[in-house]
């Protein structure tokens, strides 16, 4: 599944995409609230956008993936299942991506495939957030860890059928303040894009 995305949006696309869906941010952000990078991998730190008040949509530095349980083992938990599940109290938020990569092959390196929405400048990722640091903390204390988000996935869409058995949620930017709102039902919501809907490019050929 989805360990891997890339963010080179331009602060200025970002911010009229927002307000062509009658979204606003926060005054005091600016572009370096929205780094660029080439990968952004679990563990990294990235810009992701959750509801701040009516209609303001805020970028705030999170972590990749949610830590294991407290006193359990395991890696970080990047991808989420959504099928069967309720969202409605959960903290939800977006990911801006310019484009989401998946890998084929059983041998390093593996064949890095590059997924962009074909009608949009950038996509959003339907995600989950949570305040690691605050739940982590015992009663009075105060940790430094930042904000963590994970990934939403459903069944594959038939543009990504061909190179893996899932997919994260893409989100089009009509349906962004839906998810961060819950005003459409779930089901609409977290499901797969339309045939057509992604571009699909290889950008690195496998070893198999």
């Amino acid at each position: 599944m989805c360990n891997d995305y890339e963010q080179y949006i331009r602060y200025a696309e970002y911010l009229r995409a927002l307000e062509e869906q009658g979204l606003a941010a926060p005054a005091h952000q600016s572009e370096a609230d929205l780094p660029r990078a080439d990968d952004v991998r679990i563990g990294d730190l990235a810009p992701v956008m959750r509801a701040e008040g009516e209609g303001v949509v805020a970028l705030s530095p999170m972590r990749f993936g949610f830590p294991p349980p407290r006193g359990k083992k395991g890696g970080p938990v990047f991808n989420f299942r959504s099928e069967g599940r309720s969202f409605t109290q959960s903290r939800r938020c977006l990911i801006p991506a310019s484009a989401f990569f998946e890998f084929t092959g059983t041998k390093y390196p593996k064949a890095k495939h590059r997924f962009t929405l074909t009608d949009a400048p950038f996509l959003c990722i339907a995600g989950l957030w949570r305040d690691v640091g605050r739940e982590a903390a015992g009663e009075g204390e105060k940790t430094n860890q930042p904000p963590a988000f994970t990934m939403l996935t459903t069944a594959p869409g038939p543009d990504v059928a061909p190179i893996h058995d899932r997919q994260v949620v893409v989100l089009r930017p009509e349906d962004w303040r839906h998810w961060l709102d819950l005003t459409k039902p779930e089901a609409k919501l977290l499901r797969p894009l339309p045939a057509g809907s992604l571009h699909v490019e290889e950008v690195r050929s496998g070893s198999d």
